[in-house]
């Protein structure tokens, strides 16, 4: 068993506001979970500032290339997105096996 992980660390576009941040970032949360069922995903970071923010991915898999395909289809995805830079992805794959 694999556990993949993601964390994306985003620049927000023209937002002034907190409530601006969550209309930006909500549907990109969206848009992830209804293209990749399988994976969860959620806001984790920069909670308190309304021009960045962090989006964890997780995946459970039973190999590390099905994890790595995921995670760099989920990253593409929300890459792709103009209204938002993305600063920094980095990517952990954790297995079983270590202690």
């Amino acid at each position: 068993m694999y556990v993949g992980a993601l964390t994306l660390d985003i620049l927000l576009g023209d937002v002034h506001s907190l409530k601006q941040k969550r209309s930006v970032v909500r549907p990109i949360i969206a848009e992830v979970q209804r293209r990749y069922p399988g994976v969860a995903v959620a806001e984790t970071g920069h909670l308190d500032l309304h021009r960045r923010t962090e989006i964890g991915i997780a995946v459970v898999s039973a190999s590390a290339a099905n994890c790595a395909e995921l995670l760099d289809a989920c990253e593409r995805l929300v890459a792709f997105h103009p209204e938002i830079e993305l600063l920094a992805a980095r990517q952990r794959l954790y297995n079983e096996d270590e202690d």
